[in-house]
Formats: C-alpha cells, structure tokens, sequence
C-alpha cells in the first residue's frame, strides 16, 4: 500500500507518542519528519536539508548512508538477521566481543550484550549486586549504589533509581531504590560555592569520604566519566574521575563506568576512561557502538567479576538475566564495521584538528550577552544560556528559551536539541571544518536572535 509522504505527518499526530515529548505542543506545531539521510545531513518529506547537530541523540559516526555500514548490514541480512545467544552463539556476536576487549581498558575481559544504555547500566547494577552476595558472609551487606548528582543512566527503574535528574525522575520515586550521592563538579554553578582550581577539588574529596564510609554497605559507584551528557554536557576537572577510582579501589568498592553517551570518539578519545587512564571494572556502552545505524548496547567486565558467577549448575550462581534480541547478528555486522572504520579512516587522531578547530570555535559564543558558559570536550559541547550573566540566573521554565533557539535553528537548517536552556551541539565525527562553521554559525545567529530579543 503506497501512502503520500504529504500524509505521513498527519498519521504520525494521530498514532505516535514521542519520547521526552510534550504532546500538547507536538499536536499544534508543524512538524519535521524525515526521510532519508546523507553524511551530516538529514532531509524531510518536503526535500528541505538540515545538518544533524545532535548525531540523531548522539549515536551517529561516519555520516547516514554510509556505503560501508549499509553494505555490511545487507550482507549479514543475506546470512541471518537474527538468533538467540541464551545456549546459542553467532559469528559476528563473537567476533564483536573480541573488538571491544582488544580497545577497552586492559582490565575489562568479558562482554555481556543487550539492546539501550538503560538496559547495560541496568546490567551493570544487577551484576555488582550479584556479585557480592556471592562472594560470602562478609559482604552481605554490600546492596547500595553511590551515583552522581544530576546523573543520567536511563530510564529502567534500576538505572532512574541511580539517575539523579529531579527534572525526569522525581515523580517514580515511589518505584526506586535508595541511592547514596557523591557530587559531579559543576564548577560553573559549584554547591559549595568554590572557584576551581582554587577549591583543590572539594568536590572530589567529599566523594572520597562518602566512598569511605558507605563502602560496608556499598556494592559500586557509578558515574559518567568526564562529561555528564544529560545534565548538561557538564565536564570535569582534571583529576576528579581519577580521584574516585582510587576511592573505589582502595575500599573495595566497585566501578561502574556509563560510557553510552562518551564512548567511540565522541570526547576525542575511543573511551573518556582514557583521559585520565582509569581503569572501570564495568563499563556501559551503547548509542555510538553500531555507528548509528542499529540498537544495541554491551555491559563489559573484568575477570574478577565474571569468575563470581562460575559455579555448578546447582549453585544458582547464573546471572539470570538477557534480552531476545541481545547480540543481535544485524547490530552486531554494524558495530564490527564501525570499528573497522575508526581503524581504516584513523578517525581518532584525524580528528584531532577538528576537535580544537570546534573548540576554538564555540569560544566565540562567550561574547554573547546571555551565555552563561560554554563546555566542551572532544565534539560534544553544551551552551548555557541565562537571563543573566552576572548573577547566573536562568531563564524562567515558561519562556522555553532553549526550545524557541532549536526552532530557530530549523529555520535555518540546523537539527540541535536543548537540554533545558542548555544547548547541545554534538556533530557526527565526519563532520568538515566548513560544515563545522556552517552548524555553528546558525547556532550562535539562532541563540542571538532568541536571547536578544
């Protein structure tokens, strides 16, 4: 049955429900629905282009339509699409698994598939649990999770109950665990009203005593290493992410890295674990891990971790746990390729001109009235707006300021979202450096002619 794309926003009003969507909005606006996609950009029904500035939440690499990764895709269909990995193994699952270990931290050993980044922080927590009521009567009591504030790791019930966004997560309440808190460095709006490096990282030793004290009682500590994406694209100081491993090693407190928005390139490194050399004993990953192209999520472990879970059938010692579609051969034929192509383009240190000519760019927009701050790290950066820049006040919830500068952005052939009035820009890494000036220049046009107004 052939229907007119003209028609296609109509049926997408009446039948869909879209993710961090108010509907009420969404119902009386016109709307933008895609068709196809080429390099950075992408195209709607109507034929107008825009560039991607968000990696489509983040997840592309190498461009839509890359040749490569659709070619890979459509020879592993030819094959199979799909079997199950519960008593069963494919190739490309296998092979895949082995690619990961090969670049991850030389610590982590196994790899346990699913499909999001909820789902492999929901995992991660599940196994660290596991794992010590496993390990014998002295770690009994090891059932807590210390997490960030303002932290996101999905949006399962296990990885809300560790996420610390009031804005998305306070209403479930009622369904969560309890989570003890360290605090992010958010040198910008500081809680203890610091000024880094002055503060010589308070933040970082109040983490440490918190770790200390709660380690009895502590399974992990989960965090999002060197850039909180949700919170804001709020980035740490230098030495913070290694000050809590340490705190974790030294109290036998494990690791949980969420690497689902950081990993494969996107802060200028394969991993941000690889910024300040830390070595996780779990690490989530997903969004970026198939270039975009298809879901799919893997949990990786240490030794150590995996060897608790070795037992006789009759120990119940088995992680019970897994997901139809977990290790699926198409994602699987996607993420192998992927890898292929950081290694064939050398895309890591390609891009690093890119990452500082993005940097040097984005300094300009400091010059404008209403921007608190700008961070970034690799291609990855998020810019505050504020009422005013003084007293660092935000704009009212009402006045939508965030949302009216993506708006004006489309108008002008830009795909950006907003994180509050926190606005994101986070480019696939093929971008060019004209295409760098091209998004950006409409970003910074955009916030002028909303804030300034």
């Amino acid at each position: 049955m052939h229907i007119p794309l003209t028609d296609i926003e109509k049926i997408d009003k009446e039948f869909v429900w879209h993710p961090f969507t108010q509907m009420l909005d969404w119902e009386k606006d016109d709307n933008i629905v895609i068709e196809r996609g080429d390099g950075i950009y992408l195209y709607d029904i109507h034929g107008n282009r825009y560039i991607d500035g968000v990696s489509s939440l983040w997840v592309n690499m190498h461009g839509h339509n890359n040749k490569e990764l659709n070619d890979a895709i459509k020879e592993q269909a030819d094959k199979i699409s799909h079997s199950t990995l519960l008593g069963l193994a494919s190739v490309p699952s296998a092979i895949l698994a082995q690619k990961l270990i090969e670049i991850a931290p030389t610590n982590l050993k196994k790899v346990f598939y699913s499909d999001s980044g909820s789902t492999s922080v929901e995992i991660a927590i599940k196994v660290a649990f596991q794992y010590f009521r496993q390990k014998g009567p002295k770690y009994k009591n090891k059932k807590k999770f210390i997490a960030a504030t303002s932290a996101y790791h999905g949006d399962t019930i296990g990885s809300v109950s560790v996420g610390g966004m009031e804005l998305f997560h306070s209403i479930y309440k009622p369904l969560l665990f309890e989570t003890l808190r360290i605090t992010y460095p958010y040198c910008y709006r500081c809680p203890f009203n610091l000024k880094h490096p002055a503060c010589e990282l308070y933040c970082a030793k109040e983490a440490e005593k918190i770790i200390s004290y709660y380690a009895d009682q502590s399974a992990a500590v989960i965090i999002e290493p060197m850039v909180q994406g949700a919170a804001g694209m709020i980035t740490m100081p230098a030495g913070y992410m290694k000050k809590i491993e340490k705190a974790c090693k030294d109290n036998e407190v494990l690791l949980i890295v969420d690497e689902v928005a950081t990993g494969f390139g996107r802060t200028g490194k394969m991993f941000a674990c690889e910024h300040e050399d830390i070595n996780p004993d779990a690490m989530c990953l997903a969004k970026g891990i198939t270039g975009g192209y298809l879901p799919l999520a893997a949990t990786l472990f240490s030794k150590e971790i995996y060897e608790g879970f070795i037992a006789n059938f009759e120990d119940n010692k088995t992680f019970f746990h897994g997901h139809t579609y977990t290790g699926n051969q198409l994602a699987s034929a996607s993420a192998i390729k992927s890898l292929e192509l950081f290694k064939k383009n050398n895309i890591i240190n390609a891009n690093v001109p890119k990452v500082e000519y993005f940097s040097k760019k984005l300094k300009e927009f400091g010059g404008l009235e209403h921007v608190g701050e700008v961070r970034t790290i690799g291609l990855m950066a998020g810019i505050e707006l504020v009422s005013d820049k003084k007293s660092k006040e935000s704009y009212p919830q009402k006045d939508k300021i965030g949302h009216r500068v993506i708006l004006k952005a489309r108008e002008r052939g830009v795909i950006i979202r907003p994180l509050g009035d926190v606005i994101v820009v986070l480019p696939p890494l093929v971008i060019e450096k004209n295409e760098i000036d091209q998004l950006l220049g409409v970003v910074y046009d955009s916030i002028k002619s909303v804030t300034q107004q």
